[in-house]
């Protein structure tokens, strides 16, 4: 959304730079980067490795800054506090996931999709389920998990005649269950013994097999 002009001395992004090089104090800070650019994208960034390696619990606002080389309060003008910035990792992680779903053929691959979204994506997928960390009340959050639970329905649908005359929408529920417990077991490593040296994509194309014959058609 466009902003307002306003003077130079008082952009609300200046407390997002650190002091430009030719200040005075930047002989105290020769290791602090510069930065410049999207800075919303980096601490997004910056967030999703933490959480890829550490969980969302290990998020710290004040590491994010430190990590992008600005102040303590500029991750907070752009996303308030640390459940806004879960917020909106949960948000572009549906995004993420809706547009793979967008590109199933059918039921099966849909969900070989949704598991290789999770191994491309550990840290949105961290988030992106977990209510208690996010403001579920979003309309970039709420839009976006519409718009991926609808892939998933319209998945279902095209194996409606395999789940004969289910509740459509116990079949996703199933459907869904089946993709994250494979996609939750595979990130914590419980399944490391059974897919071995495999591609876990076509271990879980068996497991599906094995529970829907007909679902591949």
């Amino acid at each position: 959304m466009p902003r307002d002009p306003m003077p130079r001395s008082s952009s609300p992004d200046d407390a997002d730079r650190p002091a430009s090089p030719d200040r005075s104090d930047s002989r105290d800070r020769p290791d602090r980067p510069y930065h410049h650019g999207d800075l919303r994208r980096a601490i997004l960034r910056a967030a999703l490795d933490v959480i890829a390696a550490d969980g969302p619990s290990a998020l710290s606002l004040r590491d994010l800054a430190r990590r992008a080389g600005v102040s303590h309060a500029a991750p907070a003008h752009h996303f308030k506090d640390r459940t806004g910035l879960l917020t909106a990792i949960a948000a572009e992680g549906h995004g993420l996931l809706a547009a793979t779903l967008t590109e199933a053929d059918d039921l099966r691959d849909a969900g070989v999709r949704y598991v290789r979204f999770a191994r491309e994506h550990p840290a949105h997928f961290q988030v992106m389920f977990r209510p208690e960390l996010l403001r579920e009340d979003d309309l970039e959050l709420t839009t976006a998990r519409a718009l991926s639970s609808e892939r998933l329905r319209l998945a279902v649908s095209t194996a409606r005649p395999e789940f004969g005359g289910a509740d459509p929408r116990l079949a996703g529920i199933a459907a869904w269950s089946l993709s994250h417990g494979f996609a939750t077991l595979l990130l914590s490593h419980n399944l490391d013994a059974v897919v071995g040296d495999r591609d876990p994509e076509d271990v879980f194309r068996t497991a599906t097999e094995l529970l829907f014959p007909s679902t591949g058609r």
